[in-house]
């Protein structure tokens, strides 16, 4: 199991906790939406650490943009086996070609 598959989990068994003992819980609670506003939030914190070439926080603000992308798909209902299941099906098919079959 990935760290990314512990955290899924971990994610997922916070969906009925307390939210005043659960960022999770507290962030799941508000909704998709708010959850999408929240992983927005840290997209963008990710691109300003890039963009001034920061390593170290771009590293710290890239594990908090995959938190709150699981956060999000788990708000909406969608696994990361899911997702990781699409990844795999477009490996091996040029980024070029997949974007044109849409």
């Amino acid at each position: 199991m990935t760290a990314l598959d512990r955290l899924a989990a971990t994610i997922e068994s916070r969906r009925g906790a307390d939210p005043e003992t659960s960022w999770t819980a507290k962030l799941l609670a508000k909704g998709p939406e708010k959850c999408a506003e929240k992983f927005g939030e840290e997209a963008v914190e990710a691109i300003i650490e890039a963009v001034r070439n920061d390593r170290a926080r771009l590293t710290a603000e890239a594990a908090d943009v995959l938190y709150h992308l699981l956060v999000m798909l788990a708000a909406r209902d969608v696994r990361l086996a899911d997702v990781l299941a699409e990844l795999e099906r477009r490996e091996g098919t040029s980024g070029i070609a997949e974007k044109a079959a849409r």
